[in-house]
């Protein structure tokens, strides 16, 4: 996805280092489902990042003088850059795979376990994106904007994904009417309150 213009080479190819120090087994293709991901998106949208560590369970102490108490764990962390070291994603595999819980939430979590790490990624570059390389953006704004940053790229890849499976070419047609009706839901539900 790189952009050419007349007399300047392509932009080289951003190879970011996927370093798993995660003692959870993953399932297979993990690393390379994360490439994927990021092959996926512009390389500008990455420039200044560095790498996603793998790891059980994020433990960072800025996070136990929260106010806000969290429910559950937290799926990944953006560490921006800081002197010389670049900006960073960690990701917590014990989040997205909930091996501590019974059968029937570790199987949920397991199935669903890369469009979760697909979504967590996109989340996690929206941040580095509107952090670092926009700067036309007040932080009052932000979080919309990377939530709908997101929301865009991971609908999109998620099109691209699984364009020939038999349940898009299924529900294809349909769609704009379910589309239209979740609309005129969420009008009515708003409404209401």
């Amino acid at each position: 996805m790189a952009i050419q213009t007349a007399g300047q080479k392509t932009a080289k190819a951003v190879k970011l280092k996927i370093e798993n120090q995660a003692s959870i087994d993953l399932p297979k293709g993990t690393e390379e489902h994360i490439q994927k991901v990021f092959d996926w998106l512009p390389i500008e949208h990455l420039r200044g990042l560095e790498r996603v560590k793998v790891v059980d369970f994020i433990n960072d102490p800025r996070l136990k003088n929260l106010d806000v108490p969290m429910k559950g764990d937290l799926p990944g962390l953006y560490h921006p850059k800081v002197g010389n070291q670049n900006a960073w994603f960690e990701v917590s595999a014990g989040a997205l795979l909930q091996p501590t819980e019974g059968f029937a939430k570790r199987w949920m979590a397991k199935t669903s376990f890369k469009p979760n790490l697909a979504g967590l990624l996109f989340s996690l570059v929206g941040q580095h994106y509107y952090l670092t390389l926009r700067h036309s953006v007040k932080k009052q704004n932000m979080e919309p904007q990377i939530r709908q940053y997101a929301e865009k790229n991971l609908r999109s890849w998620s099109e691209e994904q699984n364009k020939h499976s038999f349940r898009a070419k299924l529900f294809k047609p349909i769609r704009p009417l379910v589309e239209r009706w979740a609309k005129w839901l969420n009008k009515k539900a708003s409404q209401r309150k």
